[in-house]
């Protein structure tokens, strides 16, 4: 079976407090993206290893039991009996984004595993497993809208439909790591509630909806301020950082055309 794992971008995110086991409490809202990786999983029937990974397209860093998706694998071992894999991962979503793509393509891998050998695993059995891998890994296994708060892996149901507008994500070549984006933030409680500002019409984004990984990620990559600043001049209502970066994304009412982006890697298409 073949699956196309999706990006997500973050509509605001606010880092209120440093929590006692050493992570951070959030808010953000997860919105799904249709720019996708293509992950394929084969009963390898003639193997001598349980698992097997096949990489294509951008380099994926690490050994293979460092990688999301063999953990995936190892946990549903623990309850499930599974066959030896083939796992084809072509990877398209840059690492180090700020788009959740090592997430999204364990929670796949999850529920591709759990259609394609019939499991039977519960969507929450899913999300329970997927929390293992990630804090934002679970939000993938429904994939739709959600406020996130907590470590960002304890989500609200949205009505938010985006689906009208058109968005253009720019990935401007730097690899931003999330501990050192943490350690530069310093927490605090917002003075409005992202739920309401969220729930504004979109016109007020721009001034209200704020991203508190922007102001050290630009300091420390003047090109990712600026490339916010482009989206803008290009006409974008809202334009934001995503996650811990370094992309950037821009919400247009029209399609857009971004010719002065073309050094850097672009995905454009309508909202889902």
């Amino acid at each position: 079976m073949i699956c196309f794992p999706n990006a997500k971008i973050n509509l605001g995110l606010h880092v209120t407090e440093k929590r006692e086991d050493g992570f951070h409490n959030i808010e953000t809202v997860f919105y799904p993206v249709g720019w996708n990786d293509a992950l394929e999983v084969i009963e390898a029937k003639e193997s001598k290893q349980d698992f097997n990974l096949h990489l294509s397209g951008l380099p994926v860093s690490g050994n293979v039991s460092d990688n999301l998706l063999y953990k995936a694998y190892e946990l549903i071992q623990q309850t499930k009996s599974l066959p030896s894999l083939d796992v084809y991962l072509h990877k398209v979503l840059p690492m180090g984004a700020g788009l959740g793509g090592g997430s999204a393509d364990a929670a796949f891998f999850i529920n591709l595993l759990n259609e394609q050998f019939d499991l039977k695993f519960t969507e929450t059995e899913r999300m329970d497993i997927a929390r293992q891998l990630g804090s934002d890994c679970a939000f993938f296994i429904k994939n739709k809208p959600v406020l996130a708060t907590q470590k960002g892996d304890v989500f609200t149901d949205l009505e938010l439909d985006l689906s009208h507008l058109y968005i253009a994500i720019i990935y401007p070549n730097i690899h931003s790591n999330t501990r050192e984006a943490y350690s530069l933030v310093k927490p605090q409680q917002p003075s409005r509630s992202l739920l309401e500002i969220i729930q504004q019409p979109i016109s007020t984004w721009k001034n209200e909806l704020t991203n508190d990984f922007e102001k050290s990620i630009f300091s420390l990559y003047p090109i990712v301020e600026k490339t916010k600043q482009d989206l803008y001049d290009n006409g974008a209502i809202y334009a934001s950082m995503s996650g811990s970066g370094s992309a950037v994304f821009g919400l247009f009412e029209q399609e857009p055309i971004l010719k002065q982006f073309n050094s850097f890697p672009l995905w454009c298409g309508k909202m889902m």
